[in-house]
């Protein structure tokens, strides 16, 4: 029988492009399981280590808290979808709110592309000359419309320094 390959933490740190310190910090928080120990003491991983900390940094991605991810590292990889209604609705969910954070942020780079278009940073996107805005430099634009939602992201009345205002 084969025996299965180790990695050390540097090793570990390496293939899945989480620090060493983040390691031992998902091992202090339980969120890995302790890693076994060589008799000097260093950490030894196994392969199903390093999967579970490439789909934590996954997860991570997404915006997922630490916290909520803890149910799913508790399933195999292998496992069966269909077992497990109640993580397939919580990734259902929090798919959701990150289509709606794209869509959200979406409406700002349109904003923002608009503006550097038309070459004008306080004026009202209803402006009827906005179309010569960007035609006079000889380009083709796209036309885009850009809603009060999407105005209300920069305050164009206030004497404050313009901020997102994303909720």
């Amino acid at each position: 029988m084969k025996e299965e390959r180790t990695f050390s933490i540097k090793q570990t740190a390496t293939q899945t492009g989480i620090s060493e310190d983040t390691i031992r910090y998902y091992e202090k928080i339980a969120l890995l399981p302790r890693a076994e120990r060589k008799d000097n003491g260093h950490r030894i991983y196994r392969q199903g280590d390093i999967d579970t900390i490439q789909l934590i940094s996954c997860l991570k991605k997404t915006g997922m808290p630490l916290e909520e991810m803890r149910p799913f590292l508790t399933v195999s990889t292998d496992a069966d979808p269909a077992e497990f209604p109640e993580l397939v609705g919580l990734l259902r969910s929090h798919r959701e709110n990150i289509v709606s954070q794209i869509a959200s942020l979406q409406q700002v780079v349109d904003f923002i592309d608009m503006k550097l278009e038309q070459g004008r940073y306080r004026k009202s996107c209803s402006d009827e000359t906005q179309d010569d805005a960007s035609g006079s430099r000889g380009e083709e634009s796209k036309s885009q419309s850009v809603s009060t939602i999407q105005m209300s992201y920069f305050p164009l009345s206030t004497g404050k320094s313009a901020g997102l205002n994303m909720e």
